[in-house]
């Protein structure tokens, strides 16, 4: 039996939504069965006629779709919120309030305090809460983490992790462009700009990957266009709790770049680099000998990269499979919950609550740092 899936936001047009529906069917373990898509009744009408949901679980908001769905005994296992960030946090708190298990779009929240009251509520619930950093569902981003954590880097010294874009190069916000208007909104986006929509993904990817915490950093904030209200160039010094070094540059300003996600990783004997746009491969690098370039599907490909790829190597795989890759998890948590049987989050890798809470104490930290001249701040302080 499918798991019946719900989703708050989304509507018909709204490009993350149809991203999650996509990732959620991909392996055909969900079933989309009601949804709030739009705060206006009559588009939200539409976009459940369009999406083929019956009339009676088109809702006209989250409130009312919690309440109908646990009291029907079909209701729906677990929602999807894929709004902007400052409409992350009540739609969570109604929906787990209600039983419902949960699916959030990244940052998790706007400000720190709702995360934490997420994360309050999760613990005292005990169901289950998922995150889209959907970069750690990529088969090569997987195959690191487990070289890392089999010790085939040694000691890790150094990681530098970028995300680099340029489509914010302009005053994009201004002209009426949905997406750059809320991103660039301390209302709706909070306090990060360019640090809350792609330097979360890049500290969770680093986190992720190396299996270490970040414990300081020192960052320097940046808006480069006139009357931009929020940053869109980051430029961050990372402190390891392992003694390890790092930095992290997240721009949005940074012409010639479309999504240029990349990460390198250096250990006392041999590093690893992984960049999104060719990201079925792997560059390692032993030290004093030749680089050797690991693919997807191919014979160097480990335990954990084989059991995220779907096709044979040779093939590219991309954004929307490693996307169905934290659905697909989650499925597989959401059913073992169901059967009372929990399943360890270590083996299946799904970005979870607390990671959510890391990523908006991320960025409150950075702003806070740069705000006071570019001073280290301790994480966890």
């Amino acid at each position: 039996m499918k798991i019946k899936l719900g989703m708050v936001g989304g509507g018909t047009g709204a490009f993350i939504g149809e991203v999650h529906r996509i990732a959620a069917r991909l392996d055909n373990r969900y079933e989309l069965v009601a949804g709030a898509f739009n705060s206006d009744a009559g588009r939200a009408k539409q976009s459940a006629e369009a999406l083929g949901i019956e009339v009676d679980r088109a809702y006209a908001d989250f409130s009312e779709m919690a309440k109908a769905e646990c009291a029907r005994e079909d209701g729906i296992d677990v929602v999807a919120i894929v709004t902007p960030n400052h409409l992350h946090h009540a739609p969570a708190k109604c929906f787990l309030e209600a039983g419902i298990h949960v699916i959030c779009d990244k940052p998790l929240t706007s400000s720190l305090d709702d995360a934490l009251d997420l994360k309050r509520l999760v613990d005292e619930t005990g169901l289950l809460f998922a995150v889209t950093y959907n970069y750690s569902g990529y088969p090569m981003v997987r195959q690191a983490r487990e070289m890392i954590r089999d010790g085939d880097l040694g000691t890790l010294r150094v990681v530098q992790v970028e995300y680099a874009q340029e489509w914010l190069s302009t005053d994009l916000e201004f002209t009426g462009q949905k997406q750059a208007a809320w991103r660039m909104d301390p209302v709706r986006a909070g306090s990060g700009g360019s640090l809350g929509d792609i330097g979360t993904h890049a500290f969770h990817l680093t986190e992720f990957i190396t299996g270490l915490e970040v414990k300081s950093l020192l960052a320097d904030l940046s808006a480069f266009v006139s009357g931009r209200l929020l940053d869109d160039n980051a430029q961050i010094m990372l402190r390891f709790a392992n003694g390890a070094k790092g930095s992290l540059w997240a721009s949005q300003v940074a012409v010639g770049h479309e999504n240029g996600l990349r990460i390198r990783i250096y250990g006392d004997q041999a590093s690893l680099e992984w960049f999104q746009e060719q990201p079925n491969q792997l560059k390692f690098c032993r030290l004093g000998a030749n680089a050797q370039y690991l693919t997807r599907g191919g014979v160097t490909a480990g335990t954990a990269a084989n059991s995220a790829s779907r096709i044979p190597g040779g093939h590219p795989e991309g954004f929307l499979e490693a996307f169905a890759n934290l659905y697909r998890d989650f499925a597989d948590r959401i059913e073992s919950f169901m059967e009372e049987n929990p399943i360890n989050d270590v083996d299946l890798s799904v970005p979870s609550v607390a990671e959510g809470v890391k990523g908006v104490r991320f960025v409150e930290k950075a702003v806070a740092s740069s705000e006071n001249g570019g001073v280290w701040l301790n994480m966890d302080s």
